[in-house]
């Protein structure tokens, strides 16, 4: 067994490998991708009604641009030295993409609640994103650069102290390691924003199937049936039923013996298709109103199209034995990134194969997931939460990689986190670029776009 002096110095061997301060570097190669060409090149498989959807969008903000364009950034990542000290990436890990979410025993915690474009590689590369994020969100709110910079620098700062102190817990302490939204609350100093956090809370805690059948179910001839609302929200023909029972049946059993036990107290009673996101708009999606005892005890099922992650063509397996066989399936890849990166998952978080070949994988709707909104953060705020989702990118990345390397890596300075901030400013600046030319070909007619829908 290696020791844990080795594996500090496997850490700071990578040093070698490419220095703390260089992730600070952005300049785009000659030969950068086109980002529309990226974004046209991933839609190809997608439902095509819903692209103008999706574009309409990412045309919002620059932030707005940033969260749909994780296959932008992931070439651009590509395209620098790496560490080689591998985690399971969330992939897609900015701002919005953490967040509450309920554990089996009903706790509210908080972490990362999207695994899209979960895979195995480098550690930075998560943490570049969610630094990016922040200072992009930083300006889109009216801060200067010098408000941006500290921003992005207190994420990165928040990561690497909770990975200094994760490096000195036992394997069993940092798997169970969790962020209890309760917790935080002694932690807020001032009134008005703790007020803010426990309106936050109490309106996850009221996101469940029971609020969904309120919101996103009618009566119709008797019988509750899903709201017709197009385009987000749209009726199957019979035959698309048939083909979403039988994706159903088939996630079904993937699921554990007692998880099919409690999920077959339950009678299918209707679907639907539902328009999800900004990334993954076009992606096929669908919603299923399930009954339990009585009408008044539904269970809403989200089964999601899990296609490749955008992660992929430009990372080897990673490592570890199951890699392979999990990136061949991508329902099964999003399944076990979320178990290995949240601390507790979704009870019906199951897997399948549907018609065509495609992927899919399936979770409970709502179950008080909860996430801030980003536009409405003021300076400290947006800092504050900056912290926050570091330390908890730090928790997802240490159950899976070697935390010991990666602390030995960043050492106890500040090096790689004023590097991984000069990057996201520098990066702002790119998606800046990049969001306008999505506007001039949305004016030009190269993309056509459909705004707030």
């Amino acid at each position: 067994m290696t020791s844990p002096a080795e594996r500090r110095r496997r850490g700071r061997a990578a040093r070698e490998r490419v220095s703390r301060s260089a992730h600070g570097r952005w300049i785009p190669a000659a030969d950068r991708p086109d980002p529309i060409a990226v974004l046209e090149r991933q839609a190809a498989d997608r439902v095509v009604e819903l692209l103008p959807i999706r574009y309409g969008r990412m045309a919002d903000s620059a932030f707005a641009f940033l969260r749909g364009a994780a296959a932008v950034m992931a070439a651009d990542l590509a395209a620098v030295p790496d560490t080689g000290l591998t985690v399971q990436l969330c992939g897609d890990a900015h701002l919005v993409n953490f967040g509450m979410y309920a554990s089996p025993e009903r706790a509210l915690l908080f972490g990362l609640n999207d695994f899209d474009e979960t895979y195995p590689g480098p550690f930075e590369w998560d943490v570049k994103r969610l630094a990016a994020s922040v200072a992009v969100a930083a300006r889109d709110n009216g801060n200067d650069e010098d408000q941006a910079h500290r921003a992005a620098l207190t994420a990165t700062q928040g990561y690497a102290a909770a990975m200094r102190r994760l490096a000195a817990m036992s394997e069993l302490d940092v798997w169970y390691a969790r962020i209890d939204t309760e917790d935080l609350l002694p932690l807020i100093g001032k009134a008005k924003r703790r007020k803010r956090v426990e309106a936050g809370m109490a309106h996850a805690r009221r996101r469940t199937s029971l609020q969904a059948f309120g919101k996103l179910t009618e009566e119709r001839d008797g019988t509750r049936r899903i709201i017709n609302e197009p385009p987000l929200i749209q009726p199957l023909a019979k035959n698309e039923l048939r083909s979403v029972g039988q994706i159903f049946s088939d996630y079904r059993a993937t699921l554990s013996e007692d998880r099919r036990v409690l999920l077959d107290r339950f009678q299918f009673v209707d679907a639907a298709r539902k328009v999800v996101g900004v990334g993954s708009v076009g992606t096929r999606c669908f919603i299923l109103l399930l009954e339990g005892r009585d009408a008044r005890d539904p269970l809403f099922l989200q089964l999601k199209e899990a296609t490749a992650s955008v992660l992929e063509e430009y990372l080897p397996a990673g490592g570890r034995a199951d890699a392979e066989v999990t990136a061949s399936h991508g329902g099964r890849r999003v399944v076990v990134g979320q178990h290995l990166m949240q601390a507790a998952s979704d009870i019906f978080l199951g897997w399948t194969t549907g018609p065509a070949g495609r992927h899919y994988y399936g979770r409970q709707l709502r179950d008080m997931k909860g996430s801030v909104e980003v536009a409405d953060m003021t300076t400290s705020g947006l800092r504050a939460y900056a912290d926050l989702c570091g330390r908890a990118l730090a928790r997802a990345h240490a159950r899976s990689g070697d935390r010991l390397a990666i602390a030995g890596y960043l050492g106890a300075s500040d090096s790689f986190a004023e590097g991984i901030a000069d990057f996201a400013l520098r990066y702002t600046e790119q998606t800046a670029a990049d969001h306008a030319a999505l506007l001039a070909a949305i004016d030009d007619g190269v993309v056509t776009a459909e705004r707030g829908i």
